[in-house]
């Protein structure tokens, strides 16, 4: 299987993130491969930037993240960001969709799904904007560690909440305190990856993925991932409580009638987003 060609600019010293857009698909690029995509302040701005392009652009349904070059992501380049850690400042302006997507005050939160493929060095940063996202195929040549105990912080984008989440307490903390590094395989008994493929082929699998879900109702795929997360993050009532308003609301849109008409006349559904 081959995919599109993906032809990376040539970044800056500080790196960048390349988009493209394939269909209703934005594929967003870490672009630093020369420092094994060590992330500066502006790419985190721009990667912020991607983030609210797919949610604001209604002809985007899905993103997948990947990486330049090798590796994912060896984490921070910490002296980089260090002045803005030492402020307590973030580096993407408030207003946008905060790619971690905790709910941190100030920022947005992402709507639309998010497929990340994986590959190679994927340390700190790089499990957490993965946790953080939907979907995750790592590929088999994956090395994890949310190392930040090392360096003497804390972990502050997301892993805290979501390997526990995801592990139970006791793996979390396994790798939270020791630092340690792992593999793919422990990645997927941890629920932290849900594929493991040939590092080859990892992109091609996340964009097979993106684009089944590309293909589905928009409106559909966006209430069901929002009912999830509430269901995780605010409780079974709540989520509940969400199910008749929000399917009265679906189940008038053009896209449920584009739903019965495909279904009578035995033919793929050709979806509008409205």
């Amino acid at each position: 299987m081959t995919t599109t060609p993906i032809t990376p600019t040539t970044p800056p010293a500080e790196g960048c993130i390349d988009t493209q857009v394939l269909g209703h698909v934005l594929l967003i690029g870490i672009n630093r491969p020369a420092k094994r995509n060590g992330w500066t302040p502006p790419m985190f701005r721009q990667l912020a930037e991607a983030y609210t392009r797919l949610d604001d652009d209604p002809t985007l349904r899905v993103g997948v993240l990947h990486a330049f070059g090798d590796h994912f992501t060896a984490g921070l380049d910490l002296p980089a960001v260090s002045a803005y850690m030492q402020r307590g400042e973030k580096a993407i302006p408030e207003g946008l969709v905060e790619p971690h997507d905790y709910g941190l005050p100030g920022y947005r939160r992402r709507s639309k799904p998010m497929v990340v493929a994986v590959k190679g060095i994927c340390f700190t940063v790089g499990i957490e904007l993965m946790l953080g996202a939907d979907i995750v195929v790592a590929a088999d040549d994956c090395r994890f560690s949310q190392m930040e105990v090392q360096r003497g912080i804390m972990a502050t984008g997301g892993a805290t909440l979501r390997m526990a989440e995801r592990a139970g307490t006791g793996n979390a903390l396994l790798h939270l305190l020791t630092a340690d590094e792992f593999g793919s395989a422990e990645a997927l008994r941890l629920n932290f990856v849900q594929k493991v493929v040939p590092a080859a082929q990892v992109l091609d699998e996340a964009l097979a993925i993106a684009r089944r879900i590309e293909a589905q109702a928009p409106l559909a795929v966006v209430a069901t991932r929002l009912n999830v997360l509430k269901a995780i993050e605010q409780g079974q009532a709540a989520a509940v409580a969400e199910f008749i308003p929000v399917q009265k609301q679906l189940a008038n849109s053009e896209d449920a009638a584009e739903g019965v008409r495909a279904f009578v006349e035995r033919r793929p559904a050709r979806f509008t987003g409205r």
